[in-house]
């Protein structure tokens, strides 16, 4: 999926359409002090028996998700882009 590298959108922060730049927003590392990662961590200590892990499915496609910053207020907005897409998003410059 191909998408331009500014676009011009509405800014709710303007309160007005202007140009926004677009950028691939990347995901940040699990936090490792979450209850969940520690719940994991102690099903997966000592021995024996099935022990959780991979999961045996894969998704068949990621929702993109692109981050707007507006050129004039400098705010940045996430936008997610239709269902989920098999391809990975591409920025090209117009």
């Amino acid at each position: 999926m191909k998408m331009p590298k500014e676009i011009r959108t509405y800014c709710k922060y303007c309160n007005k359409h202007t140009t926004h730049t677009v950028k691939l927003a990347s995901k940040s590392p699990p936090r490792s002090l979450a209850i969940g990662t520690r719940k994991h961590e102690r099903k997966l200590k000592g021995h024996g028996g099935k022990r959780a892990g991979k999961v045996p499915v894969k998704k068949q496609g990621k929702r993109q998700v692109v981050m707007l910053s507006c050129v004039e207020c400098k705010k940045k907005t996430p936008r997610t882009i239709g269902t989920r897409t098999r391809k990975k998003l591409e920025i090209i410059a117009k």
